[in-house]
């Protein structure tokens, strides 16, 4: 397990440092990411908000079209995403397993199920990533 670098720029001040989200395990057919659900995840009646889950089902995807776009000098960039919220949490940890449903040239597929500790599912998503060219930019990254 590792907290993504924070000395890295592009995540210092972004959503994933702010969902305190950690990489369990990242590579181009799959992707483990947890968060904690507390104050900063929760929406006002205490419940784990649903944006954050999305934020966390949307962060797996990318993290996977990106290794595996970025070898080709592409990017990606999120381009659907929806979500159905199945069960509620109010404290703990929830876990995302991404998976690629397609990897296509101009386009990619991703499934995400969210879970709990005990793994029951508490959020299930598909996300549809873009692979783009980067514009003005090279080894994956915008200017």
């Amino acid at each position: 397990m590792y907290m993504a670098d924070m000395k890295n720029p592009s995540i210092q001040g972004t959503m994933f440092e702010a969902l305190g989200i950690i990489v369990e395990e990242a590579g181009p057919d799959k992707v483990v990411l947890t968060m904690p659900v507390g104050p900063a995840t929760r929406q006002p009646y205490g419940l784990l908000h649903g944006g954050a889950s999305v934020a966390l089902a949307e962060t797996a995807a990318s993290i996977g079209a990106h290794l595996n776009a970025a070898p080709e000098g592409k990017a990606a960039v999120g381009l659907e995403i929806n979500a159905n919220h199945i069960k509620p949490k109010r404290d703990g940890v929830v876990r995302a397993r991404a998976i690629p449903l397609h990897k296509g040239s101009t386009t990619m597929v991703w499934d995400i199920k969210i879970t709990d500790e005990k793994e029951k599912l508490v959020c299930v998503s598909r996300c549809t990533m873009a692979i783009i060219d980067i514009p003005g930019g090279e080894n994956g990254k915008f200017k």
